[in-house]
């Protein structure tokens, strides 16, 4: 009976010996607050893209990812944060604002003055970002304009939401000091209006952003138009803003407005090994992270290959454009 027992120890210990010894690549992918787009979107490509070991194989229907790879989603303070991180190591890839990006990567903008971040590199650009101006229904405000002496969160330091609330407001004679400007975190905001501790707050996110979603069906919410002539002028300074549209009752009861957007870049840094980033890169294109992307948060429907380097504003990496080399996509 003690051999019989020795048998069968044995045998279990096999498969976990042989998970020792398979290298294991743990992956961060910061994202930002929980209550944002990019955490939901972050989470989605993190399962997709890791395949840890004792994994099932792809073809037996198990993981599809990179074998060996754990993959986080992480929640941070936004793009600007991301970007740092990045640039010290502390973090594999992020999410970022294609405006961050690009003004990290060229030292110009926000990064004035600054060293340039010139190892930040694209993985793949994912979704547009719409610019929310979100308001308590019957503020009375609506225009970017009529901000003026009323309290509205601009998002906290290190957003990328900061960055481009300021460039509105500046494109239509405002700034900060015109307004009673607060800077509350998105996982707060929401709260913060339903108090009546604020009129209104600036988001960047893929709509529906839940938060914003559950304020149309609890508080009551509109949405002001961020267009005109002043953001016409804003386009034309700053290529990488684009018109955008959030159509009637992407949140329930709520009309629709003319808006701008940016792109949300999944970035990394030249750093990372080409091998690396090439499977990660074949890993969020499989077949598989597909169905997963088409099942989850609506924005990630709008992760398609046929848009994946559309205005990152920074290079690709090396690994991801050898894929996309291989696929056609680059000559």
């Amino acid at each position: 009976m003690l051999a019989r027992r020795s048998v069968l120890a044995g045998a279990m210990l096999l498969p976990l010996a042989a998970h020792a010894q398979q290298d294991i690549t743990f992956f961060r992918i910061l994202t930002g607050g929980t209550v944002g787009t990019y955490f939901p979107i972050g989470g989605l490509i993190a399962n997709a893209i890791s395949n840890p070991p004792g994994s099932r194989p792809c073809a037996e229907g198990g993981s599809c990812g990179v074998p060996g790879l754990v993959a986080t989603a992480v929640a941070s303070n936004g793009s600007v944060a991301n970007v740092a991180a990045i640039a010290a190591g502390t973090a594999q890839s992020g999410f970022v604002q294609s405006d961050i990006a690009y003004w990290a990567y060229h030292g110009t903008g926000i990064y004035q003055g600054r060293p340039r971040i010139d190892s930040l590199r694209a993985i793949a650009n994912l979704y547009p970002e719409s610019i929310q101006l979100v308001v308590r229904k019957g503020s009375g405000i609506k225009s970017v304009a009529d901000l003026r002496g009323r309290k509205v969160s601009l998002d906290e330091p290190g957003s990328g939401t900061l960055v481009d609330a300021r460039l509105i407001l500046s494109a239509f004679g405002l700034s900060e000091k015109d307004l009673k400007a607060e800077y509350f975190r998105a996982q707060q905001v929401a709260d913060n209006l339903k108090d009546g501790t604020i009129d209104g707050f600036f988001t960047v996110s893929g709509w529906p952003q839940s938060s914003v979603a559950e304020l149309a069906a609890t508080t009551g919410i509109e949405l002001v138009p961020i267009a005109g002539p002043e953001i016409d002028n804003l386009i034309s300074q700053f290529s990488f803003f684009s018109v955008e549209e959030i159509p009637d009752n992407a949140y329930r009861g709520v009309a629709g407005v003319k808006t701008v957007s940016v792109h949300a870049i999944w970035a990394t840094s030249s750093k990372q090994s080409d091998e690396l980033i090439y499977k990660v890169t074949a890993a969020l294109w499989n077949p598989a992270t597909r169905k997963l992307l088409d099942s989850g948060h609506a924005k990630g429907r709008k992760i398609r290959l046929e848009t994946a380097f559309t205005g990152t504003g920074i290079p690709l990496h090396l690994g991801a454009e050898k894929f996309y080399r291989e696929q056609g996509l680059i000559r």
